[in-house]
């Protein structure tokens, strides 16, 4: 039986949606002090730094989603599937990041939990790539672009490492989250390289 194959728009529309509320969520999160002082910024501040990491990462899976949907075809009903799992992930990052954030990142839960949500997401962007390669083909562009998808695994074993970490120093564990960050910040050239290649 040939495997049936929808359109991505509404897939790319639910997703773009969903991340802007996810954003929304996280800067409602931050509360004006009480005061009206530049000191009185000071309680925030660690509040505010949580939002800044928790916003890249956030706009980090949105830019490698749509580079990665610029050279997919089409979708079927596991990728759907896959896309809600990631989205679900993401859409936790708001509560742990607000609960990291006001715990300072002095209590070990907090930056594990936020750890393991983190975890999770890269482990739901793995699978909908898989997902998608398996559709596309095993020559298809994406797959050519992806290759061993060394950062992704290299990201896996940072996030298994910073949960172990954690119980030593939350610090190092938040330092680890950052590298992570900082690895995937600049969105991903196999793709861009891919498209250029193909004339899209």
């Amino acid at each position: 039986m040939k495997a049936v194959s929808m359109s991505k728009g509404r897939m790319e529309a639910l997703s773009d949606g969903v991340i802007a509320i996810i954003i929304t969520i996280m800067v409602l999160e931050l509360k004006v002090p009480a005061g009206h002082d530049i000191s009185d910024l000071i309680p925030v501040r660690p509040i505010f730094i949580n939002y800044i990491m928790s916003f890249v990462y956030v706009a980090i899976y949105w830019n490698n989603h749509h580079h990665m949907m610029q050279v997919v075809k089409s979708i079927n009903g596991t990728i759907l599937w896959a896309n809600m799992l990631l989205l679900f992930w993401l859409s936790i990052i708001p509560f742990v990041s607000a609960w990291m954030g006001e715990s300072h990142f002095s209590d070990p839960w907090p930056t594990e939990l936020y750890g393991i949500v983190l975890l999770m997401n890269a482990i739901s962007y793995t699978i909908l790539v898989i997902c998608l390669i398996r559709h596309e083909g095993k020559n298809s562009p994406l797959a050519t672009a992806f290759g061993k998808d060394r950062k992704g695994k290299l990201s896996i074993v940072i996030y298994c490492t910073a949960l172990a970490l954690n119980w030593v120093s939350t610090y190092i564990s938040f330092g680890l989250y950052v590298l992570v960050a900082c690895i995937w910040f600049i969105p991903d050239k196999r793709i861009e390289r891919k498209i250029a290649e193909e004339g899209h």
